[in-house]
């Protein structure tokens, strides 16, 4: 007898991976059945993400799932990182390729944007915290400095959206992954027709809001017959990756915050409306959208970026340094040298390792010279980052935190997950690793019918994956 089976897809911003899930004897079981790099292409002095070759792996992952035995692929769910889309044309062919949230194009008509509102409004309106990267800000450049998107552009989706329609020929934007690039109001929860007015962009060029667990088709006959799959569904899922993460966290208390840890780091609370008071602006803490109405009340900060660039710039030099090789280098350094984690700086360099060097020796006076006291560096950076937005959260909702719940890929460095302990003060409760695609196949499940609930979902993640507790 053939077992049911979700299929989730998910993209972060180096790799992709389609992750099948099943149930089996009560616990929810993951099998990795494809996985591929996803890496930013730098063209014309443009970052773009590399969207033919992304959609190409999606469909070899979905081929080999097709040749899966005694499986039933009953339903897809996509998740990826926040913020970039692509526009299409009105005969719904892809227009524009999708422009990477680390490229600086926006920084040029920042001074123009802000004459038609300020940052204090923006706020009050989207609750999204100032980030040089928002859709809002892209959609602007769009309509300032080109004239094929003024024209010819009709639609704008999503990345997991973009996916969605080339998989069913469905148009929508999700809401959790439209709720990260401060367009919509929320307190409505919907695009702001006073913003979109305000800035003299058209509100009719996005699309329906769908909510998580909402079946929005099926694969078109040509995926199917290319596949090798039938006319399985495609839910709307928490389609912003971290939506998803955090409703596969099994958070137990509203004392405790969550820290999804991977290319970025992302800490937050689970709340029931938006908190957008001065004191939240002032901190830059950012009100998204959550599945089943809530809201991701979080700070999106840097994370293992800082370790990924490092090894990728030492490598280019010949070194061959695993992730294992640095953290041993790191353990044995005796250096206390910290970083500012939140420096733009480090937000896109060419060469990681020189920007660390050149904050150091501009900061304290030194240079370093060695693996392991360079990559400590970023390491307490990152953790003295972590404390200082733990404490505004305990300022803004008046909470005792107890406990940071890590999940992620990021938690398989158990350097990271110790170093939290020690500069926070706080019990770190880690795992799951997969997190993301657990809760984007909770919301695949709760769509079928399958559970009723995320808590019931929640449950199911508790007794399914193993937890580690670090303590200072």
């Amino acid at each position: 007898m053939s077992k049911k089976a979700y299929i989730a897809i998910d993209l972060g911003a180096s790799s992709g991976r389609l992750i099948l899930g099943s149930m089996e004897e009560g616990k929810l079981r993951l099998e990795e059945i494809h996985r591929f790099p996803n890496e930013p292409v730098y063209l014309g002095n443009t970052f773009y993400w590399d969207f033919m070759r992304i959609f190409h792996e999606i469909k070899q992952g979905l081929k080999k799932a097709a040749k899966l035995k005694d499986v039933e692929i009953t339903s897809i769910g996509i998740d990826t990182w926040g913020v970039d889309g692509a526009w299409l044309d009105k005969e719904g062919k892809l227009l524009t390729n999708p422009v990477h949230y680390r490229d600086h194009r926006t920084s040029e008509i920042m001074d123009d944007f802000y004459t038609k509102i300020t940052d204090s409004k923006l706020y009050d309106i989207t609750g999204i915290q100032k980030m040089s990267f928002n859709t809002v800000y892209q959609l602007y450049h769009d309509f300032k400095t080109s004239e094929v998107v003024r024209t010819l552009g009709d639609k704008w989706l999503f990345m997991p959206d973009l996916i969605a329609y080339f998989l069913t020929g469905s148009t929508f934007n999700e809401y959790t992954i439209a709720s990260t690039g401060a367009l919509l109001d929320a307190a409505k929860r919907e695009y702001s027709k006073e913003l979109f007015d305000t800035l003299g962009m058209p509100i009719d060029k996005m699309q329906k809001l769908v909510m998580p667990g909402t079946v929005v088709g099926t694969l078109t006959n040509l995926i199917q017959e290319e596949t090798g799959l039938g006319d399985v569904k495609v839910v709307a899922v928490g389609s912003h990756d971290t939506a998803s993460a955090v409703a596969g966290s099994p958070l137990e208390s509203e004392n405790e915050v969550y820290l999804c840890c991977g290319t970025w780091c992302l800490m937050g609370m689970e709340l029931s409306d938006p908190i957008m008071n001065e004191i939240s602006k002032d901190f830059n803490i950012t009100n998204e959208g959550g599945v089943e109405g809530t809201i991701r009340y979080l700070k999106n900060i840097n994370g293992l970026w800082f370790l990924q660039q490092l090894r990728k710039v030492w490598n280019e030099r010949g070194l061959n340094l695993s992730f294992p090789d640095i953290i041993a280098a790191v353990k044995n350094s005796d250096s206390e040298y910290a970083v500012d984690a939140k420096d733009d700086r480090f937000m896109a360099p060419l060469d990681m390792e020189k920007e660390i060097i050149a904050y150091c020796n501009e900061t304290y006076g030194v240079t370093l010279t060695e693996v392991g006291d360079i990559a400590k560096a970023a390491y307490n950076g990152l953790g003295n980052l972590y404390k200082e937005v733990l404490e505004a959260f305990e300022k803004l909702t008046g909470k005792d935190i107890s406990i940071i719940r890590m999940v992620g890929g990021g938690i398989q460095d158990q350097y990271l997950c110790q170093k939290v302990a020690d500069i926070t003060g706080k019990k770190v409760v880690a795992g799951p690793i997969e997190a993301s695609c657990i809760g984007n196949m909770l919301m695949q499940m709760k769509a079928l019918g399958d559970i009723e609930s995320l808590a019931e979902g929640r449950n199911i993640v508790k007794v399914s994956f193993d937890q580690k507790v670090y303590m200072q």
